[in-house]
């Protein structure tokens, strides 16, 4: 292969790996981040069923492809020309002796997404027609006879059964070792989108996609002895519906624990090099505030489709791997939180870390009565990131924060749909002007109307963790400009928010929060408010930074009233 090293931008946008995930095609036409020493790792130890959970598009698919290519008997020798130059083709003979060596199944349940669930069981059929049809020569060379035929012809005409059905894939491989005289590589790509859609769906079907599964996955799996190995990728591990447990030699690699931590997505040395051949070494900085941050076993790892559209797009920095599908996880957390929710929800919004027990082995139905699975959930689909992963009893707890700037957005835009009600986007970034101009009277004028809209839905009897939740949910509006810190000890004190710019010479604002017991103690309770900005010398930490100018808010509320002092 002929090796890109000195391109314009314009004709690297035409080589770069946007969507691509045919490993044949990124190594003969794109630029090519070398993955290969998973095959070695592999090969030196794995299990007889290994399952790799990661967020989507992070080049799960990519590397089942490498290995389909690799490890195929079929067209074994062109191949074997796409892995010269790269770390596995260097490894040695021991390695090299596997290539080509194996009958390869290689199947995607990815684009499984449908609403009901006959549609799954037709869409998977239509998936098994596909599959089956690649081994036409089972038939055609007179292989399989009498009830095997049969059944083949089933599925390869698409009038099989659903049991059927549950059953084709774990046959295809005794077919396939009895006509090679060789165990099968089984490689299934995104195993549970079928048990996701069924949970998302309006009308949920998820208990019998779990059902299908599970019959489906055991029966290519479980003591198959014409099986040589299995690898799974997906999203989560579905285990305490039993998918899994049935298998006695079962490898889990997750986000949190196991191998491979670095094969899914790029590290940090290999987007300098990316960067650097793309002639854009200057903007590692940007790249590493909206797509590093996440966490695989220790290592730190880039979301790749967004480093890649990023380069793709002339580097402008935008909001590419949240817009690959629907954000569904975070918009029903929101629709199912409660205060202590909402409360952690902003905090990590805000740059800061909550500790969670992490529940490897998720079942769906626990989401809303389970924090720690609901939390993990986020943790293993991408939206949180893992800082410190301690264990107790054999449970893992970690410290988990919002990885990047291009995931904080979608946080941002769901808590933010959540607490503006019938108000307009347009509404509250005229609040915000107001309150970071100095406009006092505008700035409570529009915060009590904005309150009052707030307060009809949610309860607040915890009065002054609702007031300070609802003040950190409005001020996320002002990220990334601005750094909000909420509760951050300043002076002889901690002030309850503090807005610091990012941009020199900006201005910046403090708040102190009251609440009254009846409106008439409004006014006293905002000038007392105001009198311990100053009293305990709030502004210390702004002086600091160098952030000379800093509006002073005393505010109090008392039900859906404010009242609004300012310094």
């Amino acid at each position: 292969m002929q090796e890109v090293r000195t391109m314009e931008t314009m004709e690297w946008k035409k080589r770069l790996p946007v969507g691509a995930s045919d490993f044949k095609r990124i190594r003969e036409e794109c630029y090519f981040v070398d993955k290969t020493r998973f095959i070695k790792e592999f090969l030196d130890d794995h299990s007889e069923v290994t399952l790799i959970t990661r967020p989507r598009r992070f080049g799960k698919t990519m590397a089942m492809s490498m290995l389909s290519y690799f490890f195929s008997m079929k067209n074994a020798e062109e191949n074997r020309k796409l892995f010269e130059g790269t770390y596995i083709g260097q490894a040695g003979e021991k390695y090299l002796r596997e290539q080509g060596k194996w009958p390869v199944v290689m199947l995607s349940l990815k684009d499984i997404k449908p609403l009901k669930y006959k549609s799954m069981v037709a869409q998977i059929g239509i998936n098994m027609h596909e599959l089956y049809g690649q081994y036409r020569y089972l038939t055609e060379e007179n292989f399989l006879q009498g009830d095997d035929y049969d059944a083949f012809q089933d599925i390869l005409y698409e009038r099989a059964s659903e049991d059927a059905l549950q059953s084709s894939l774990g046959k295809l491989l005794h077919y396939l070792h009895r006509y090679h005289g060789k165990q099968v590589i089984l490689l299934l790509d995104e195993y549970d989108s079928p048990i996701q859609a069924g949970w998302s769906a309006k009308e949920s079907y998820y208990d019998e996609a779990i059902s299908f599964m599970r019959a489906f996955l055991i029966r290519a799996v479980k003591d198959n002895t014409a099986l040589h190995f299995a690898v799974l990728t997906g999203v989560l591990r579905v285990a305490k519906e039993s998918i899994f447990s049935a298998l006695n030699n079962l490898e889990v690699s997750t986000v949190v624990q196991g191998n491979y931590a670095d094969i899914f997505g790029f590290t940090q040395e290999e987007v300098a090099v990316f960067a650097k051949e793309v002639g854009h070494a200057d903007k590692l900085g940007e790249i590493k505030e909206w797509y590093d941050g996440y966490c695989f076993s220790g290592k730190e790892i880039y979301n790749p489709w967004s480093v890649v559209n990023y380069f793709h797009n002339d580097c402008f920095a935008n909001v590419y791997w949240l817009n690959t599908s629907s954000n569904d996880i975070v918009t029903n957390l929101m629709r199912h939180a409660d205060e202590e929710d909402e409360r952690k929800l902003l905090l990590l919004l805000h740059g800061e870390t909550i500790g969670v027990g992490i529940r490897e082995g998720v079942i769906y139905s626990d989401l809303y009565e389970s924090k720690d699975a609901l939390y993990t959930m986020l943790l293993t689909t991408g939206y949180l990131k893992s800082m410190r992963v301690e264990t107790d009893g054999g449970i893992p707890y970690c410290e988990v924060a919002i990885p990047n700037l291009e995931v904080r957005t979608v946080y941002q835009l769901e808590i933010m749909e959540r607490y503006r009600r019938k108000l307009e986007l347009s509404d509250l970034h005229i609040i915000l002007k107001h309150l970071l101009a100095g406009r006092a009277e505008e700035f409570a004028r529009g915060l009590e109307k904005y309150l009052v809209q707030i307060a009809s839905f949610h309860d607040t009897g915890n009065k002054e963790s609702f007031y300070h939740g609802f003040m950190l949910g409005l001020m996320a509006w002002l990220l990334p400009r601005y750094r909000v810190v909420s509760n951050r000890e300043s002076g002889y004190g901690r002030f309850d928010l503090g807005i610091f710019p990012k941009v020199e010479g900006a201005p910046g604002a403090v708040m102190e929060f009251k609440v009254s017991e009846t409106e008439d103690g409004l006014e006293r309770a905002a000038q007392a408010a105001l009198s311990q900005i100053a009293g305990k010398q709030y502004l210390a930490e702004f002086a600091a930074e160098g952030v000379t100018q800093v509006w002073q808010y005393g505010i109090s509320f008392c039900g859906k009233k404010i009242w609004l002092a300012r310094g």
